[in-house]
């Protein structure tokens, strides 16, 4: 079973992760909205928006995976490689309702208005 090693980069890697996530998010969208945008009339349910949402659902797997994988590694560790994997838990997790939170309401708002 694949566990993970308790590295301080384990500590920013869930926002460092949303970071990426955001500005791919929100510079895909821009992009799209001035090459080829939507209708109008086509409300929610366009081409670029189903990208959008593709996209966050990726990353949040990911960053629901690093999650599992730093609770599943906790107890194995001891000291400080404890703590780490248990801050950064935390942290994944948050970022992953972070990036769940923004990224879902592509499902709600029009791309380009």
């Amino acid at each position: 079973m694949k566990t993970l090693r308790a590295h301080p980069l384990h500590l920013f890697a869930g926002p460092l992760l949303w970071a990426i996530w955001y500005v791919v998010l929100y510079s895909g969208q821009a992009l799209g909205c001035e090459t080829a945008p939507p209708p109008a009339n086509a409300g929610v349910w366009t081409w670029l928006n189903g990208l959008l949402l593709l996209h966050t659902l990726v990353f949040a797997m990911i960053l629901l995976y690093l999650t599992w994988l730093a609770h599943r590694s906790t107890p194995a560790a001891s000291g400080n490689g404890r703590f780490i994997l248990r801050v950064s838990t935390g942290v994944y997790l948050v970022a992953t309702i972070a990036v769940l939170a923004i990224g879902l309401q592509s499902v709600i708002y029009p791309p380009c208005v």
